[in-house]
């Protein structure tokens, strides 16, 4: 069964349905509680079951949708039991529901069984065999699910406020650019991998020709849509972009440096292309485009000279062939 992908997303169903059911008993279950500790109480349940049942399975990846699927569970609960259906109350479910989905799919696609898990996991493993679970407990589980907690917090406050305005319909437009965003950049390389399978060449296409990371440009950018729309109603709670904002950092000074040292590791002529990009603006600045520019003609002369010399032996072969 572990080897088996439908198998494996029929496990993951069942463990995040129960999570669910006792994420929201635990909601419940405190009634004298702030909303904001009771919708935290319920999220670390979750948490916490999903956790123990990856330590069963022996896959720390059990927990990867967790990070899509909550905020969809969470808020439209949220809603349903709040009786909110005003205009700016749906366009923030559509943006949730919309990135919630689209990395959802995404995670579905890349799944393929309970055999593997994610290479940064089994990196983790390698440095921490006695102490993983620890390490994937509070690293991998706990502590993006209290960032997720935190980028939330704004989504939570304008759904018990509702309203419409500009403001609104900007934060929106964000949501929708960076889940947008996402969405190009992980077709971009899900083709470039479907025709580049067992190799470690470096994807220089579509969005990923000037930034290394466009998609994480787009999780980042998702949340201060969000935190956009709460400030279009509640401008008081200003602090409450402090999700966002850990949010950020952790791309910045965790995933995006993860990141690149195995690139860099593994794909041939990597520090030549995280010299020529950005981390996460996919355009170029004017000094490096030059600079890409030229290396590009020349590896375009190299090309050109090597068809010739090609060229020279075909000719040179058929010379002798005609002689002979």
């Amino acid at each position: 069964m572990r080897q088996s992908r439908g198998a494996g997303f029929a496990i993951i169903g069942a463990i995040y349905v129960v999570a669910a059911v006792l994420g929201v008993a635990v909601f419940l279950a405190l009634p004298q509680s702030s909303l904001f500790w009771r919708v935290f109480a319920g999220d670390l349940a979750a948490t916490v079951f999903v956790w123990l049942t990856g330590v069963a399975l022996r896959n720390a990846s059990v927990y990867d949708p967790y990070w899509s699927v909550a905020p969809i569970v969470i808020l439209t609960g949220l809603a349903v039991r709040a009786g909110k259906a005003d205009a700016g109350v749906v366009l923030l479910l559509v943006a949730v529901w919309y990135w919630g989905v689209r990395l959802t799919a995404n995670w579905a696609v890349t799944f393929r069984n309970l055999g593997a898990q994610d290479w940064r996991y089994d990196d983790l493993k390698a440095q921490f065999p006695r102490l993983f679970q620890l390490v994937s407990f509070f690293g991998i589980t706990l502590f993006p699910t209290l960032v997720v907690y935190l980028c939330l917090l704004p989504a939570i406050e304008f759904v018990q406020r509702g309203g419409l305005n500009a403001l609104t319909v900007v934060g929106f437009t964000v949501c929708v650019g960076a889940t947008t965003l996402q969405l190009v950049a992980d077709a971009q390389m899900q083709a470039f991998r479907h025709d580049h399978v067992g190799c470690h060449e470096i994807i220089r296409t579509g969005l990923w020709r000037h930034a290394r990371h466009p998609n994480y440009l787009g999780e980042i950018a998702m949340w201060w849509g969000v935190y956009i729309m709460m400030m279009s109603v509640a401008p008081g709670h200003w602090t409450l972009g402090a999700g966002a904002l850990v949010n950020t950092c952790m791309f910045l000074f965790i995933s995006i440096p993860m990141a690149d040292r195995r690139n860099a590791a593994l794909r041939p002529g990597f520090d030549a292309y995280r010299r020529e990009t950005n981390s996460l603006l996919p355009f170029p600045l004017p000094g490096r485009a030059r600079q890409t520019d030229a290396n590009a003609a020349v590896d375009e002369l190299f090309e050109l000279r090597r068809d010739m010399h090609l060229d020279k032996l075909r000719v040179r072969d058929l010379t002798d062939e005609g002689r002979r």
